[in-house]
């Protein structure tokens, strides 16, 4: 998964973590679980700089049974 941070505030972003919700979908559509992962914030990330940062997301292979499938549908972030 590929994520663009972009640092509009007027000082440096010294740390942080990205957080990825997982979902584990059904064949018919139903979601039946959400699973987070976190990762540390590609810092420091400048003054009015743009970062791009690439990240592999797994899910245990027992997590996803025949038929199902995995879609990683919301990122959060924390930043200092």
């Amino acid at each position: 998964m590929t994520v663009a941070f972009r640092n509009t505030g007027g000082t440096a972003v010294r740390s942080g973590t990205v957080t990825f919700e997982t979902h584990v979908i059904g064949a018919l559509g139903v979601d039946w679980a959400t699973l987070e992962s976190t990762e540390k914030l590609p810092a420091p990330i400048g003054a009015g700089k743009r970062v791009e940062k690439t990240w592999s997301v797994c899910v245990d292979a027992w997590r996803v049974p025949l038929g199902m499938h995995v879609e990683t549908r919301d990122v959060s972030v924390k930043w200092k």
